[in-house]
């Protein structure tokens, strides 16, 4: 089938032809037909399409023409329309430029006096003015980089054929007359022509460009001043709106309730609280927080200030700490002023002075990319890492790390009310990420059978005791309790997967917190870390996911969402945001702050549903809330903590060397402490023969277990709950749940089902402190 030959364009016709268009890396480059007319190019599959089915069109007026080659240039309108097409030869991709470029300038013109005769009938302040101007200002830009690209294109071409020429004539001196005169002569009338018409073109070019620029320079003054008193006006306009929706917002409430002042319902009755009808100032003062009851989305509003002065049984359920700023003594400063045998009450000696530095971390250079190359979609655990991406401590060590801010659990053991006491356990919880905004450093592996102690029973009332309980998959064991009244344990294992731009952590495993006290049964799981820029750029750590702290004795449960990093969000990054509800669903108490600084919470004295919201058609709630009180804020980092991997002040204790721990602690582990004195090679070659070590011995235990066919750890399960256990849906999950493949029996742990979640986990079964006390580590294993 022969093509249709395209005429030659002219100013205002229509031109139509064939032309390869790209599709996509499977189908490549595809044929279509191509019509241009009155400033559109539109293209369709067939000529006979044409009639009924356009496939795409792009409006010339705004767009931006490149040549690539020969026979190849792109058409884009700077949004999401790029067409990349391919002529069938030089002399027809030319023949389409020269058409476009005309159909471009018409449709421009065409517009330009469109947007002349606009301003002539709206003020400058109009907002069809204003995005008239707008769009002229940038069709403009386009069409003036277009300029430029034609003028950088002439100018390479009169270049290129100028030296032609030169090379042409510089033969023609040469050449003595006869028959090969003609053809020299003919190839320098050749290269002249071009380079005639290549200079003609670039003084066309100029002639536009200057012609364009002059035209347009006080329009585009004008323009941006009147966007500059546009703007001034919608922020005076969108400043007046949010005070009349808030004007409108309250007294929408006010009118709700009956106006009888007689009525004094108490705070924690189901019905609405009665609010003044006038409205003061403390309108400007309203925060508010976007999220949806049900995903926390919510919005919080300063309480009717008439409940700051209520006394008595109004205020009964509001304890000390977390409730009125009337002047009253918080419920923690009584007991510590009058209970005898409060930990706090008596002066605390520190057993020993803890160490405040470390080296500093030696400035080794290292190629990231010959490693990581390698280990795309591997599981992290089975990758064999040198020491220049850790730092000088076991994930044991980490783990014992939640302990920071142990406090939290004091004051919240010492709370009467089991919602006050939740707010401090979900601080709590949060409070555990603060420590690894900036620790972009791996920590060491544990191996089988290590173990770390972190005895602070003098200087904080509490003990810890970690130990790796499996290899595969890599689980470690936490238990700390303190002699204030709580009981920290957990099981976690990480499942990680390296995506090259960016490293997944999600921990997998429960963490239960027990008040001995009120026998207050909390547990949850972490969320999702993410270490971004692995290959290139900065590192950088964020914290994503939602968290349920859920106290299975009274039913209360707090809903923690870690708002993920976005660069287009207004909100503060690292954002965290909760609300405490009791068994029935209400809202007693709303937190919020960031993972990295602070947590604070505001009684909720009154909620409400707003107005629908924005695109999923759900409402929002809104909470009346008293002054919000700081929970928890972030200790400041030691001085010169970027040059000892970030770490907190208590991080910098884990590793100092102590008298009397176990010989599997993580302070004894060679590979590691020669890293923290930054002998780097000598860590790596340590490093290496540990982990052989560990399968040499694994292989070993295999062989054992084989031979004497006895099987891997039971599950020791209660007869009441053993039909309750079951494998999790997800595939990590039930590499975690199915059991441990090590045929190997922790020293000071127990494998069991957690009576209260029904998860097996291993369980802190005695014996480490005693054995401790008297020196007897006999039955530990050689693991160093």
């Amino acid at each position: 089938m022969s093509e249709p030959k395209a005429p030659t364009p002219a100013p205002g016709d229509t031109y139509k032809g064939w032309l390869f268009k790209w599709t996509n890396y499977i189908k490549g480059y595809q044929r279509r037909w191509f019509v241009l007319s009155n400033g559109l190019l539109s293209y369709y599959r067939t000529q006979a399409e044409m009639g009924h089915t356009c496939r795409g069109t792009i409006n010339l007026a705004t767009a931006n023409i490149a040549v690539e080659d020969s026979c190849n240039f792109v058409i884009s309108n700077g949004g999401t329309q790029t067409y990349h097409l391919k002529a069938s030869s030089e002399v027809e991709r030319q023949r389409w430029i020269t058409a476009l470029e005309l159909a471009k300038a018409k449709a421009f013109r065409m517009q330009a006096e469109s947007d002349d005769s606009g301003d002539d009938s709206t003020s400058p302040g109009g907002g069809q003015g204003s995005g008239s101007r707008n769009s002229e200002v940038q069709s403009t830009l386009r069409t003036l980089g277009s300029k430029v690209e034609d003028l950088s294109t002439c100018n390479d071409l009169i270049a290129k054929h100028g030296s032609a020429l030169q090379r042409s004539l510089s033969e023609l001196e040469g050449v003595r007359l006869g028959g090969e005169t003609s053809e020299k002569i003919r190839q320098v009338t050749e290269r002249a022509t071009l380079f005639r018409i290549t200079s003609n073109a670039m003084i066309n070019a100029c002639r536009d460009f200057l012609a364009l620029a002059q035209a347009h320079s006080k329009r585009w003054q004008k323009a941006l001043q009147a966007e500059r008193e546009q703007r001034v006006r919608l922020e005076e306009t969108l400043e007046q709106l949010a005070k009349q929706h808030n004007h409108l917002e309250r007294a929408f409430r006010g009118a709700t309730v009956l106006p009888s002042s007689k009525s004094n319902p108490a705070i924690d009755s189901k019905g609405p609280v009665p609010v003044k009808g006038d409205v003061s100032d403390e309108d400007e003062e309203n925060e508010f927080f976007d999220a949806c009851e049900d995903v926390q989305e919510f919005i919080t509003v300063p309480a009717d200030p008439k409940y700051h002065r209520r006394s008595g049984s109004n205020v009964s359920g509001i304890s000390s700490e977390l409730g009125m700023d009337d002047g009253t003594t918080s419920l923690d400063e009584q007991s510590l002023g009058s209970n005898p045998e409060s930990p706090q009450s008596r002066e605390v000696v520190p057993v020993r002075k803890r160490r405040s530095r470390i080296p500093d971390k030696p400035n080794y250079s290292l190629n990231l990319w010959s490693i990581m190359k390698n280990c795309i979609g591997k599981e992290l655990s089975k990758i064999p890492m040198p020491v220049n991406f850790n730092e000088p401590l076991s994930m044991l060590q980490r783990l014992s790390e939640d302990l920071e801010y142990y406090e939290l659990l004091d004051r919240g053991a010492k709370c009467q009310s089991s919602l006050e006491q939740m707010c401090y356990v979900a601080a709590f919880t949060v409070s555990s990420y603060s420590t690894t905004v900036h620790r972009t450093g791996k920590p060491f592996n544990p191996l089988l059978g290590e173990t770390f102690e972190l005895d602070r029973g003098q200087e904080s009332g509490y003990r810890s005791l970690c130990e790796q309980v499996s290899h595969h998959p890599p689980a470690a064991a936490h238990h700390a309790i303190s002699e204030r009244g709580w009981t920290l344990r957990q099981e976690i294992a990480l499942a990680s997967k390296f995506r090259g731009k960016y490293l997944s952590i999600m921990p997998l495993g429960s963490i239960h917190c027990i008040f001995e006290k009120s026998n207050n049964h909390y547990t949850w799981k972490k969320v999702t870390t993410t270490v971004h820029n692995i290959i290139v750029g900065k590192l950088w750590i964020d914290q994503s996911g939602e968290i349920d702290v859920v106290n299975h004795r009274t039913g209360d449960r707090c809903h923690l969402k870690f708002a993920p990093y976005s660069y287009f969000s207004r909100d503060v990054a690292r954002k965290v945001t909760g609300v405490v509800t009791d068994k029935d669903g209400k809202a007693h108490y709303v937190l919020s702050g960031t993972w990295d600084e602070k947590m604070e919470c505001s009684r909720v004295m009154q909620s409400s549903r707003g107005g629908e919201n924005g695109t999923d058609g759900r409402q929002k709630t809104v909470y009346q809330t008293l002054k919000a009180k700081e929970l928890w804020r972030k200790t400041p980092l030691p001085e010169g903590a970027e040059n000892m991997y970030y770490f907190s002040t208590l991080a910098l204790t884990l590793n100092e060397p102590e008298e009397g721990v176990a010989p599997t602690d993580s302070r004894r582990r060679p590979d590691q402490r020669l890293m923290e004195q930054g002998r780097w090679e000598e860590a790596n070659a340590e490093k290496q023969r540990l982990e052989e070590k560990q399968r040499t011995v694994r292989r070993e235990r295999e062989r054992e277990a084989n031979h004497n066919g006895s099987p891997a750890e039971e599950v020791k399960e209660p007869a009441d709950k053993a039909e309750e256990v079951e494998i999790a849906s997800e595939p990590s999950e039930t590499t975690y749940k199915s059991g441990h493949q090590d045929n190997y029996k922790p020293m000071w742990f127990e494998r069991q089902v957690d009576p209260m979640t029904g998860e097996p986990t291993h369980i802190y079964r005695g014996g480490y402190w005693e054995a401790k006390e008297q020196g007897n580590w006999d039955s530990c294993p050689d693991i160093f």
